[in-house]
């Protein structure tokens, strides 16, 4: 009987041991205060700058063909014979 009760108390222990790990005990998770409006305000232009930027890369040109740059193409193989 002694047996399954030193058993059944370790087997507790050892799910109660990860599962108390994760609690945070009473410490703040976001410990970080919120933004303030100037903060808010200068994320605000960032983004914009951002959009801004992306918008002036071109698109890239994506080829049909994945394998088109290790082959030759047709037409360098019809020039060669």
């Amino acid at each position: 009987m002694l047996r399954k009760l030193i058993r059944a108390g370790a087997v507790v222990t050892i799910f109660v041991g990860p599962a108390a790990a994760q609690d945070s005990f009473g410490i703040p998770v976001n410990p970080k205060p919120p933004p303030s409006v100037q903060e808010i305000e200068k994320q605000k232009v960032r983004d914009r700058d951002y959009d801004a930027a992306m918008k002036k890369i071109p698109d890239k040109k994506t080829s049909d063909d994945p394998w088109g740059v290790i082959r030759p193409s047709p037409a360098a193989k019809n020039k060669q014979q």
